[in-house]
């Protein structure tokens, strides 16, 4: 159970923070919104569930409860404010939709995540490695955090948080933390590469 729940959180988080490649937002419906923003109402819901269910299945303590908990918050709240205000900028672009979208929005959910990341994190203390789909789903994962870093501005946040889960990767590597070296450190590649203007 927690083998197939972490790879679902895993996969759900890698897919479902794509929908901005959806071409045109998949056209539009009330109000002037997309469809996609539609859609991204349910990207929160996505990747907590599995990600709870996750942690239930590895009979977490009460401290991995909190920091899920904390992480969920911020990461729903900031994706929230990213959705609200992206959807207001995609009608009538501003400075204000921007600093909740861009700015605020985006810091808020990828500080989310990296407490999510962290809750999941212990959750894997004292596991076997994984089977080779498990390194797959984790590079889908730390390519994710960086495209979504580099498309939302938080490339120097998105660096420390990505060097923070190469080096715990690194003291778990022959344990399932491994996942994070192998994950992160791509991800953390791109992160330098787009800082430093390369490609």
């Amino acid at each position: 159970m927690y083998g197939r729940a972490l790879a679902s959180t895993a996969l759900a988080y890698a897919v479902v923070h794509h929908l901005g490649l959806l071409p045109s937002g998949l056209g539009s419906t009330v109000d002037g919104t997309r469809v996609a923003d539609w859609l991204d109402l349910a990207i929160p819901w996505l990747v907590l569930i599995p990600a709870a269910l996750t942690l239930q299945a590895a009979q977490v303590g009460r401290r991995v409860w909190w920091i899920f908990g904390a992480g969920a918050l911020a990461y729903a709240n900031g994706h929230g404010m990213h959705l609200a205000a992206n959807s207001v900028g995609n009608i009538d672009p501003g400075p204000t939709a921007h600093l909740w979208d861009e700015v605020v929005g985006h810091y808020i959910w990828y500080a989310g995540v990296a407490g999510l990341l962290a809750a999941l994190a212990m959750s894997m203390v004292g596991r076997p490695r994984p089977p080779v789909i498990g390194y797959l789903l984790t590079v889908a994962v730390g390519l994710t955090w960086a495209s979504n870093a580099v498309g939302g501005g938080t490339e120097w946040f998105s660096l420390a948080a990505s060097l923070v889960a190469v080096w715990w990767g690194w003291t778990q590597r022959r344990q399932l933390g491994v996942v994070l070296l192998v994950g992160f450190a791509p991800a953390a590649v791109m992160l330098v590469g787009t800082l430093a203007g390369i490609g």
